[in-house]
């Protein structure tokens, strides 16, 4: 009698995409093998649209016939259950829902206060980098001392859900040429970023930071664009 074989692991995303690298870092670090599909955000895919018609955007987790999986740190958590091997998600329930909010202030709070400070201008942009720059001491007093990661020693959800920092932030700054992450301000931060992009598993599927600055400087005016709508709804 044949054993069934695993169903197949296909992941839609972008090579720029941070959402896409989450992704990948939690099936890497279970050790599922797996097809990238790179979708073109210009031209984008049926396949995207059938598996994320309400927000048509990467990543998404396709696991044999089962429906799309939408959402980055949904992918993760899902990849976490869903497969054998390390676990990313703390055991201990009161630091799973830590790892929960602080996941979701980086891609609320954070994520609105750091878009202020790289695009807007004028007051707008000093009032966002200060708020930013005060979050960023926030995450900073979250990794205990002594540890690698915000888990202990080893990557866990939470590093993922912030990777934005330890690789991202670089590549907006130098677009908007602002800079918000010092290791005058924040030396802890900075040398969890240093640890997290040096981590193997890591590498493997983090992108050359001049590959995504040549790709996203071209949006920089979009990027301003979006900055002035929001100041106009403050």
């Amino acid at each position: 009698m044949m054993s069934e074989q695993p169903a197949a692991v296909k992941l839609i995303g972008w090579f720029g995409s941070p959402y896409a690298h989450r992704a990948e870092v939690a099936l890497r670090l279970k050790g599922v093998s797996y097809e990238l599909i790179m979708e073109d955000l210009s031209n984008k895919s049926d396949l995207l649209l059938k598996h994320n018609p309400v927000h048509q955007k990467v990543p998404v987790l396709l696991h044999g016939d089962r429906p799309g999986i939408c959402e980055s740190l949904v992918i993760v958590e899902y990849v976490d259950e869903a497969f054998d091997g390390p676990s990313i998600l703390p055991s201990d329930p009161l630091a799973r829902a830590a790892a929960r909010f602080w996941a979701s202030f980086m891609d609320t709070e954070f994520r609105e206060s750091m878009w202020m400070a790289l695009w807007a201008d004028g007051e707008a942009q000093a009032a966002g980098a200060m708020e930013t720059k005060a979050k960023l001491t926030l995450i900073e007093g979250q990794l205990t001392e002594g540890k690698r990661f915000f888990g202990g020693d080893t990557i866990g959800y939470l590093d993922i859900a912030l990777s934005g920092i330890a690789h991202w932030i670089g590549v907006f700054e130098e677009i908007a040429g602002v800079r918000l992450l010092t290791e005058e301000e924040h030396p802890t931060l900075c040398r969890w970023a240093k640890e997290y992009t040096g981590d193997e598993t890591v590498r493997e599927c983090l992108p050359d930071k001049d590959r995504v600055v040549a790709a996203l400087a071209p949006r920089k005016e979009l990027y301003v664009s979006i900055a002035k709508a929001l100041t106009g709804h403050k």
